[in-house]
């Protein structure tokens, strides 16, 4: 088992990298739809809402590091992982669009990048998302081993 001092390295070069992660999706997120002129449509407007408070919470989280920061980032994070899944499978055509939340407006399967063949807005929310997830229960088991959570 690690040292306390170098976990507490660990927490907190994860909790970063949580941080990282959310501003790079926040500046992506701004750079498609105020330079490249994409239009959101309702479901990447809903994981923006998701998104864009764990850029604050995060960073809240890393000075001075906080434990309980699993505990406020990671609902926001899940609920924004459903959203990128339920909008990935409807933008690759696995849920039909006859039960599209976009019936008005811009269409959540519009196309406006497809990087290597696949790559898509949705999936790089749910790139996103899913990466955050997977740091914040990383840090949570850390820290529920040196009982500490």
């Amino acid at each position: 088992m690690p040292q306390p001092e170098k976990q507490s390295n660990f927490n907190w070069m994860f909790l970063f990298l949580c941080w990282f992660i959310a501003s790079t999706s926040v500046a992506g997120s701004l750079f498609f739809s105020y330079v490249m002129q994409f239009a959101p449509c309702v479901l990447c407007w809903y994981q923006r809402i998701f998104l864009f408070p764990l850029v604050i919470i995060l960073a809240i989280g890393l000075f001075p590091f906080d434990k309980s920061v699993v505990k406020y980032a990671l609902p926001l994070a899940l609920a924004g992982w459903l959203t990128a899944l339920y909008h990935t499978l409807l933008y690759s055509g696995v849920i039909p669009k006859s039960i599209q939340p976009c019936a008005q407006g811009v269409s959540c399967t519009e196309e406006y990048i497809n990087l290597f063949g696949f790559i898509s807005i949705p999936m790089l929310s749910l790139l996103s998302f899913s990466t955050i997830i997977v740091l914040l229960i990383i840090i949570s088991r850390m820290n529920r081993e040196r009982r500490i959570f």
